[in-house]
């Protein structure tokens, strides 16, 4: 060996040994289950629990100072001032004096204060006296001399009521509202038909007439005589009339319905080690999965008058989703109810004429992608004024809609522009108000924070009722006429306002987090991060998390942690002194987090996207994002990036380095739904459409798998009811028959989300450390 090679040799010893020394260390592990506990519990004064005084505008909160700490603050909101409930050293010495204990001035020992109400002191309270309890006695502090005495009995005392969220659907009838079963869930549940052999005398007259199933079949009883009469003659097993008949006021009509049973879908799972015997036991599970037969119940119009079936034509409620929300007008005229199509690329409320049984559509939402029945859905009748308020992505953005529910003509739309609703809060129908929640609603800020608002029916008086840039958290005052509004962001601790109801200004700043603590501590402030993503003109918003441990003159792998699904956005917005994605970081990685197309919360046109196409996850979108941060940060080092995810974030990472090998080099996949075909039934669909298409195969793990570059781990629970463990092991089969290397983890006895394990943990962080930072991990004592 020539002096150069032996001098090149050394060197890359040194520096291996180095780097071995500062990653992959038992220290690093530690700081990676321990950051949570030196980064937390060391930001103060971060909440304003609000306890008014009945019949004022005035409350009074105590404020954590951290470390056992606290004062209380007194706030008069007509006038927007603050101030402290009493002078705390002053009745810290005359408490001490009194009782021969030692108390400091912000370690006083009760928690809550009661006020006394002056006489003639209406428009706001003043105060003459403070009581609380503390050692075994009552007192009273005198607001006029700051004196400590006893407290008398019977004391005339203002009772205190605590601030109140906004209160949902108010003063009007919520006609449907439906809550689909979210990720974490196993499987769409479908409502199970009644025994077609049970009777149901429903009829709201039973000594005239009363209805009833048997042998599958709608019957009427007439109670003069007792005789009974068929009115259908085709139902059968499995596609049998049910007893759940809906009456008209004028009980010359009813409603029946017919109703289709599911397939059964079995999904069977082994559990190899049970605790009770030594033998492995089987499982099974009723679980549908995209393109099976699903449950369906379809309306029957019957003319009891005429003793007859009315014909209906179905073509405009034919193949539902779902049918709900039944309702007969107060005349007895028509029959309306809500129709989701399966595929859902239609909502409509459909009514039928209860004399001629002609079928329209009162109220029709189509779309050539998708309709987001799931998480967009706010159907409101307003029974006085016979309105109802939709919600809608009709014009590219979900906003609500003001119907005629008589004629099914839109009055109005209510609110618009390029932002969205988020969420209904209150429906006011005295003042024709709506309360709101809204993102997107300030152009200056993150689409994705959340902020509250109120508008008229009409479109007319839209107040923005919180302004701070972060996302939001409001109470209401008991009369409705404040809040006290919370907002913080990834990058800032909660700031906390007393704002107006009636035009959303500002009282009064009430308090801003004391972090002095944490950022003395090894916390490095996550940033916010905001890039073009593949359209070089819609902003993506991200996060970057940095180690405690960060040098910016060293190069650090970087991590994404991945979460596509199109149900909703996934990047946190508000404060937290230990986001999960930190403890990743301490390992030596930069660790990210970005909303691509693809997800929900922005416009019809970023969601669609992921329609027909959930394969696609937003990665176009994402690369860009870090190659951008990159630019900024050269410490980023771009030919060592790793992504991981569980549940759809397992499909997303095993995708990455199937279609995207060229960038990620290593993926570590939880319990993935790698084909949309083996997932349940209704997330898929939703955004995968009906029927099943060759679009599901395009955007199958399987499909792809041949084309694997770079480490990937996958791991599955055997006994996994969400997400069918044999979506994962179709993946492997794949791999197999294509020759591709892998590992792979399947954790005995675990269900949906085994990676989270302490054991699964630790195998992921192994994975990464080896793969990313090139070194064996050195965890062990």
């Amino acid at each position: 060996m020539n002096s150069w090679t032996a001098a090149a040799v050394a060197l890359v010893l040194v520096s291996t040994a180095t780097m071995l020394q500062a990653q992959g260390t038992k220290a690093d592990y530690e700081r990676f289950d321990k950051i949570g506990g030196i980064t937390g519990g060391k930001v103060f004064r971060t909440k304003v629990q609000a306890h008014w005084l009945t019949g004022t505008k005035c409350f009074w909160y105590r404020n954590d100072l951290g470390h056992g700490r606290k004062n209380f603050v007194f706030v008069d909101a007509t006038v927007g001032k603050r101030k402290a409930a009493f002078d705390h050293e002053r009745l810290a010495k005359d408490l001490a004096k009194a009782t021969g204990k030692a108390f400091g001035a912000h370690k006083l020992p009760f928690d809550a204060i009661e006020y006394k109400k002056m006489d003639g002191d209406e428009k706001g309270l003043l105060g003459e006296a403070v009581y609380f309890k503390a050692v075994g006695k009552s007192w009273k502090i005198n607001l006029k001399d700051q004196s400590l005495s006893e407290d008398t009995p019977g004391a005339k005392k203002v009772s205190v009521i605590r601030g109140i969220p906004a209160p949902r659907q108010e003063s009007a009838t919520l006609l449907f509202s439906q809550s689909p079963q979210p990720e974490a869930a196993v499987t769409l549940s479908h409502e199970k038909p009644v025994d077609p052999e049970m009777q149901f005398p429903q009829s709201p007259d039973k000594k005239k007439v009363e209805a009833f199933i048997k042998d599958h079949n709608v019957w009427l009883r007439f109670g003069g005589d007792g005789k009974e009469i068929a009115l259908t003659t085709d139902g059968k097993e499995g596609d049998a009339y049910q007893g759940n008949f809906r009456w008209s006021p004028d009980r010359r009509k009813m409603i029946g319905f017919r109703h289709k049973k599911a397939q059964e879908h079995i999904v069977h799972f082994v559990e190899s080690s049970p605790k009770d015997q030594l033998q492995p036991k089987l499982h099974s599970n009723s679980y549908l999965k995209p393109g099976d037969q699903i449950a369906q119940t379809m309306p029957h119009l019957f003319d009891i008058v005429g003793k007859k079936e009315v014909p209906l034509d179905e073509t405009l409620f034919a193949n539902p989703w779902s049918i709900g929300s039944h309702r007969w007008d107060k005349d007895s005229s028509r029959f309306t109810f809500y129709y989701n199509q399966r595929g859902h690329g239609a909502v409509r409320i459909v009514a039928i004429n209860a004399e001629s049984g002609k079928v329209t559509a009162l109220i029709d939402d189509t779309s050539k992608t998708f309709v987001n029945y799931a998480f967009y859905n706010h159907r409101q009748f307003l029974e006085s004024s016979n309105e109802m308020i939709w919600m809608s992505e009709r014009d590219g953005w979900n906003h609500l809609y003001l119907f005629d529910f008589g004629s099914g003509k839109l009055k109005n739309q209510i609110t618009k522009g390029p932002w969205i609703v988020r969420k209904i809060d209150r429906v006011d129908t005295a003042k024709r108000q709506i309360w709101f929640q809204a993102g997107g609603i300030y152009p200056e800020q993150d689409p994705y924070y959340i902020h509250y608002c109120r508008i008229n029916f009409d479109g007319t008086g839209l107040v923005k009722l919180t302004a701070g840039d972060g996302t939001h958290s409001i109470e209401y005052s008991p009369d409705r006429k404040f809040i006290v509004d919370t907002y913080s962001r990834v990058d800032m601790p909660p700031v906390n306002e007393l704002r107006r109801v009636s035009d959303g200004s500002l009282v009064c700043q009430l308090e801003k987090s004391d972090a002095s603590e944490l950022e003395a501590t090894v916390w490095q402030r996550p940033e916010h991060f905001v890039a073009k993503g593949r359209d070089g003109k819609t902003d993506i918003y991200g996060v970057i998390f940095r180690p405690s441990t960060f040098d910016p003159n060293k190069k650090y792998p970087v991590i994404e942690k991945i979460y596509a699904g199109p149900h909703g956005s996934f990047v946190p917005k508000s404060f937290s002194p230990c986001h999960g994605a930190q403890r990743w970081a301490e390992l030596g990685f930069i660790v990210v987090q970005i909303d691509g197309m693809g997800t929900s919360h922005r416009s019809k046109a970023f969601h669609d996207v992921c329609w027909k196409n959930v394969g696609d996850a937003g990665f176009p979108d994402r690369i860009l994002w870090i190659k951008e941060a990159a630019k900024k940060y050269p410490y980023m080092n771009l030919s060592r990036v790793g992504i991981f995810g569980g549940s759809a974030g397992g499909q997303s990472s095993t995708g990455a380095l199937l279609k995207h090998g060229d960038f990620y080099k290593v993926a570590v996949s939880d319990c993935g739904c790698h084909d949309n075909r083996m997932d349940k039934i209704w997330w898929n669909e939703a955004w995968m459409g009906w029927p099943v298409g060759p679009e599901y195969a395009e955007s199958s793990n399987v499909t792809h798998a041949h084309k694997l570059q770079g480490k990937l781990l996958l791991i599955v629970g055997e006994l996994d009811r969400n997400v069918d463990p044999a979506s994962t092991m179709q993946v492997v089969d794949a791999l197999v028959k294509a020759d591709r290397d892998f590992d792979m983890l399947i954790i005995p006895g675990a269900g949906h989300g085994a990676a989270g394990s302490a054991y699964g943990r630790r195998r992921q962080k192994d994975y990464f450390v080896r793969n990313l930072l090139g070194v064996e991990p050195r965890w062990e004592p």
